[in-house]
């Protein structure tokens, strides 16, 4: 199972690379990468960079996914949610992908306003992760991780139930308002507050334990 996921990441990687490849010759010498909050665009670099925001932070995210099983200590393996672990590897490496789309798409048809393109592509992020929430196990590298949900593992799973929730709900709303022209800030909210409010949950739910006597 492990090798699948990994010849999948792989496969992605080199089709982003294909792609830059044969776009490379009908790019301008200098490309969009950069949009400001009002969907215009404030940053250019060199064509080249395009095979470093692409197909090389792709190949380091894939590296690092596999080297961070190593690098887990014991009680917090990332072995303890394999499945869920390569899944969210794949899905953070099919957005890098979708970005690199988007950038090629600007480089070759010239600027354009790419804001709702992005955010409907982070939102669905923020849900696609949400959908998996509760099936992240302790450990240093993916979930909600705070002083409280480190200390506690029934505080940390009762954090990642909660966060499944928050995240869809963000990733959803941050979509609608997207679409809706609501342009930059109220989508963030939307993101930020599906994020941070599990936080907070950990810091109540820990406390609340700690009260009770059952930490």
């Amino acid at each position: 199972m492990k090798r699948s996921y990994f010849l999948i990441g792989g496969l992605l990687v080199a089709a982003v690379l294909a792609a830059t490849l044969i776009s490379f010759p009908w790019l301008p010498s200098r490309v969009p990468t950069h949009w400001n909050v009002r969907g215009e665009v404030d940053g250019y670099s060199p064509r080249w960079t395009l095979f470093i925001f692409g197909p090389g932070i792709m190949a380091f995210m894939l590296g690092l996914f596999r080297l961070l099983p190593w690098l887990s200590p014991k009680r917090f393996e990332v072995d303890t949610f394999r499945s869920t672990y390569f899944y969210i590897m794949l899905v953070i490496l099919a957005f890098f992908a979708y970005m690199q789309a988007l950038l090629l798409w600007a480089g070759l048809q010239g600027p354009w306003n790419i804001t709702q393109a992005i955010w409907g592509a982070i939102c669905l992020l923020w849900v696609l992760l949400g959908n998996v929430m509760g099936k992240v196990r302790r450990n240093f590298y993916i979930g909600v991780r705070t002083p409280w949900t480190l200390a506690s593992e029934r505080v940390w799973d009762a954090t990642h139930r909660f966060a499944a929730k928050t995240f869809v709900l963000g990733g959803l709303a941050g979509w609608v308002l997207a679409w809706a022209g609501a342009g930059f800030w109220l989508p963030f909210a939307a993101l930020m507050a599906g994020a941070l409010i599990p936080v907070v949950h950990s810091l109540v739910y820990y406390k609340r334990l700690e009260r009770r006597g059952e930490i």
